[in-house]
Order: C-alpha cells, then structure tokens, then sequence
C-alpha cells in the first residue's frame, strides 16, 4: 500500500509541474515551468496549506532516484561533438568550476540551517 501512496504523490508532483508549465506558457512568463511549480510548493508548505506528509514519500524517492534524472542530459552531449572537439578543455573547466561553486554553496546553506537548529533546540 506505501508504493501507492509514493506513486500519487509522485503524480500530484507531476500534476503540479504540468500546471505551472501551462501557467508559464499561457503568461509568456520568462522563468520555466518547472521552478515556478517549486516556488508554489514551497509557498504552499510553508503556509501549511500543502502538508508535507502529502508529498514527502513521493518526494523523498525522486530524490533518492535523482541521478538517473541526469542521464538523458549525459548523453545528450553526444550531440555537441563539434563543440567538444573545439572546446572540450573550457567546458570541463566550466564543469569542474561550477559544480565546486555549487559544493560549497550547498554546504554553506546546509551549516547555516543546522546552527540555526541547534540553536532553536538549545533554547
């Protein structure tokens, strides 16, 4: 019966990204579907209007399934064979660079909330 749960939660997910491509679309919003859908999500936990129990195990498998999301893009660099023969060294860099700045950005925010925790509970 939990499969069921994660598989209707993984669709309301679903349902609320098709919505907020559609919203984008309609609108000729310059920002994509998909981020606007977690702005609203985040909106609607935060305001407690959405409970996090009516997304958390559906979310919490993507998340756990969320390298496979980046095979596509992988191989899609196949594509750009030319522009890998001609600037192969500077996307690397590129690559290397930003997801270094990203490591440490997470980090950063990840210390910040756990101080502010481990305060809140010292209080």
């Amino acid at each position: 019966m939990k499969w069921l749960k994660t598989v209707l939660q993984i669709a309301f997910l679903i349902i609320i990204t098709i919505l907020m491509n559609t919203v984008t679309h309609l609108l000729h919003l310059p920002i994509p579907g998909s981020i606007l859908g977690i702005i609203v999500l985040f909106i609607l936990l935060k305001t407690k209007i959405l409970p996090l129990k009516w997304i958390e195990s559906g979310a919490s498998f993507l998340l756990a399934e969320l390298l496979l999301f980046f095979i596509p893009s992988a191989v899609g660099v196949v594509n750009y064979k030319q522009l890998l023969i001609h600037s192969g060294l500077q996307v690397i860099a590129l690559v290397i660079v930003s997801t270094g700045l990203v490591m440490a950005g997470a980090g950063l925010v990840v210390s910040i909330i756990a101080s502010r925790k481990e305060r809140k509970s010292l209080s």
